[in-house]
């Protein structure tokens, strides 16, 4: 069996019926990683005791354990450093983070464990999420393995990376405005953003919190629905979670689209688009056709503003979200000689502006100004309501077709240092990934093809609230008809 093209339910059962160890698989992951994390940075810590905690999972692979249903028995896992994870440091990428161990799981984690998953360790990611080039992280850039000048995407730049490099059998990563999606695409992985609400938040250090999600990052579509299955579910640790039943997202895929209606958005077209972009988004319409779907054209007027909306609605949760790091219970401290001769005002500010890196500040600034008196009614709450235009107008499209299909990103992946002192650009590399999640909607990135410089092109699939089961059957069949995700990553 070859590791880096196994499946997870190949693996799994690989380990049940004793063809492989435990062990012996998780030291494979491990073995990698200490080979080429040094060129990619994709993990921030890793975790040695794995070998450990899979020798015990060994000793317990029996018949009664697997006649439970643990969908991630002994599969090696890569996790985003934005989850809590019980005494393996958590930092989100920041200094301000850079000694905190949590004393327990986030529930994504927690559900992950209960399957059988281990952990290989926390990966890189821009700080605290904010970034869509992994060149914000505290601990230094993830680099994208198929062309290590270029960003690995954000913010989960790690995840994708870790996959890409078959570092883990599959990653988590968190959504906030295309974190998930953009850097799959960059890195030809598939990449899935639930509904809001389908997954727990608890435990997931907070960025946005009407807008995080987290996710799972695969070699396939069939690996994304696995992984969609062990971590969707009510928790009454999030009142945000939803308590819609978890569907057996990986069983019956479709092979074919036939019946199924594919809309396309009129507002996304654009000339701003790279021409391998478009090419690679044609093909994929073409090829949906051939499966029997019809595509037809949608109008959703209100997304040319997302941009500015999500950055508004972002920014303002972002502030009043980092307000808690103020390096008095937890994280990190400015040192003063003499505690009692400083003010508290001094004591936050001289923290805080050692703690967290410039984008983080910046968008803390941008977020306290919207929320400021006088202005909160002409930003964060016009946003809001703008919001939820955007919103009803995605609903009332979905009455009309099954799926959304459009590019990921205007690009392929774009080289490293190339925009990250250009805020304005940085921002709109989001166009087409911000307004599932204002929206709340699932959507997903899939591997598509590459350009002339063999970097990876994906394509981006949107469906309606709790529609996941729909979006990875069209998913499913689309990935049946290009072979871009089987291309492999070769790193000496």
């Amino acid at each position: 069996m070859e590791i880096e093209k196994a499946s997870l339910k190949e693996l799994s059962s690989a380990i049940k019926t004793k063809k492989i160890s435990c062990f012996e698989l998780a030291n494979i992951f491990l073995k990698r990683i200490h080979e080429v994390n040094s060129i990619l940075n994709a993990y921030i810590h890793v975790n040695e005791d794995v070998l450990n905690q899979a020798k015990q999972l060994d000793q317990n692979n029996n018949e009664k354990t697997n006649s439970k249903e643990r969908l991630l028995f002994g599969i090696p896992l890569g996790i985003k450093d934005m989850l809590c994870t019980k005494g393996i440091p958590t930092t989100a990428a920041s200094k301000i983070l850079q000694n905190f161990i949590p004393p327990y799981d986030a529930t994504v984690v927690k559900k992950i464990k209960d399957h059988g998953g281990l952990l290989l360790g926390k990966l890189n990611l821009d700080e605290f999420a904010m970034g869509s080039s992994n060149e914000t992280s505290y601990f230094g850039v993830c680099k994208n393995p198929w062309d290590l000048t270029r960003v690995a995407g954000g913010s989960s730049g790690g995840s994708a990376a870790a996959q890409a490099a078959h570092l883990a059998a599959a990653t988590i990563g968190t959504d906030t405005g295309g974190s998930i999606r953009q850097p799959a695409g960059f890195c030809n992985v598939v990449g899935l953003k639930p509904t809001y609400g389908r997954v727990s938040r608890f435990g997931i250090v907070a960025y946005a919190s009407s807008l995080d999600q987290a996710g799972p990052m695969t070699n396939s579509v069939e690996d994304a629905a696995v992984m969609l299955e062990v971590i969707s579910g009510q928790d009454p640790l999030d009142s945000t979670s939803s308590e819609k039943p978890v569907e057996k997202f990986s069983d019956n895929l479709a092979r074919d689209l036939k019946g199924i209606k594919i809309g396309i958005i009129k507002e996304f077209h654009s000339d701003k688009i790279d021409p391998e972009v478009t090419k690679t988004f044609n093909l994929a319409l073409e090829n949906a056709k051939k499966l029997g779907a019809e595509i037809i054209e949608i109008s959703i007027p209100m997304i040319e503003h997302s941009i500015p909306i999500y950055y508004l609605i972002a920014s303002s949760e972002a502030s009043s979200n980092l307000a808690r790091y103020d390096g008095v219970k937890y994280g990190y401290r400015s040192e003063f000689k003499d505690l009692s001769s400083i003010d508290l005002d001094k004591f936050y500010s001289q923290t805080r502006s050692e703690g967290f890196g410039d984008e983080v500040k910046r968008r803390i600034m941008l977020g306290t100004y919207c929320l400021s008196s006088g202005y909160f009614d002409a930003y964060y709450k016009k946003a809001c309501q703008v919001r939820r235009l955007l919103k009803n107008q995605f609903d009332e499209q979905f009455k009309s077709c099954d799926v959304i299909l459009s590019p990921v990103t205007t690009s392929p992946a774009f080289k490293i240092g190339e925009r990250i002192d250009d805020p304005l650009t940085m921002y709109l590399n989001d166009i087409f990934t911000v307004a599932t999640n204002l929206a709340g909607l699932p959507g997903m990135s899939l591997p598509y093809g590459f350009s002339k410089n063999n970097l990876p092109i994906g394509v981006q699939l949107m469906a309606a609230p709790f529609q996941e089961k729909k979006m990875l059957d069209v998913a499913n069949a689309l990935e049946m008809t290009t072979n871009a995700s089987k291309q492999m990553v070769t790193l000496s």
